[in-house]
């Protein structure tokens, strides 16, 4: 199992890969596999069959999985950042190692 920091609704810019640059949600995470699926990154074409008669069948676009490794957290400021923990009043929180906020 992949130890990471990532959740539901970070904000995350991509590092690496053919959507270097680009930024969006992290919609889920597969920890097992180490992979994310980030909304509007890493889009590729599926071919959908029609599931009941008379519905239409086609190509739609679609998020596919990136590598956790190819992505870094945003602050609110919008500067990339790795995670750290800070224990604040009894309670853990990610922090921003570049500039201290919380994430």
């Amino acid at each position: 199992m992949n130890k990471t920091k990532m959740k539901r609704d970070d904000v995350v810019k991509v590092i690496a890969g053919k959507d270097k640059g680009k930024t969006g949600k992290v919609l889920k995470i597969d920890r097992q596999a180490g992979r994310v699926i980030v909304q509007g990154i890493n889009m590729v074409k599926k071919a959908i069959k029609p599931k009941k008669q008379g519905d239409k069948g086609g190509i739609i676009e679609v998020e596919a999985a990136i590598h956790i490794s190819n992505l870094m957290f945003m602050t609110k400021g919008g500067a990339v950042t790795r995670a750290g923990y800070q224990i604040e009043g009894g309670q853990k929180v990610r922090i921003s190692k570049k500039t201290g906020e919380t994430l």
